[in-house]
């Protein structure tokens, strides 16, 4: 499900962001640890970090007149459309490796990373 600005036109509306079957369950079991399901799972991109721009992440329940919604498996993620032109195509990922579990954005738009991952550039 995708909610869009009623400002945007067709083709800005036409936005995507991935979200896998591991995130999904994960987001999932954060919301429910929380005890309020009306959490959504909130991804914004600002300046800043190793590499230029970093990727924030938050459970929030506010909802922003800008904001693009996706959902998967019931799990709502939330974008602001500032924060989507980086975003547009991505895919939100949750990865568990030696070193710990983190949730990833796989960014075809970012030309480098960091290797914190949560650092890039255009």
């Amino acid at each position: 499900m995708t909610r869009v600005p009623d400002d945007l036109t067709p083709q800005e509306s036409e936005t995507t962001l991935g979200i896998t079957e591991g995130a999904s369950k994960r987001l999932r079991t954060m919301i429910e640890s929380e005890g309020n399901p009306s959490l959504k799972f909130r991804i914004t991109v600002s300046g800043g970090g190793c590499s230029g721009f970093r990727y924030g992440f938050d459970l929030d329940e506010a909802m922003n007149d800008d904001d693009i919604t996706f959902e998967r498996d019931g799990v709502v993620v939330v974008v602001d459309s500032t924060s989507m032109q980086f975003l547009d195509g991505a895919r939100l990922d949750y990865k568990q490796e030696l070193i710990g579990s983190f949730f990833a954005v796989e960014n075809p738009n970012a030309s480098s990373t960091c290797g914190c991952g949560t650092s890039f550039s255009i």
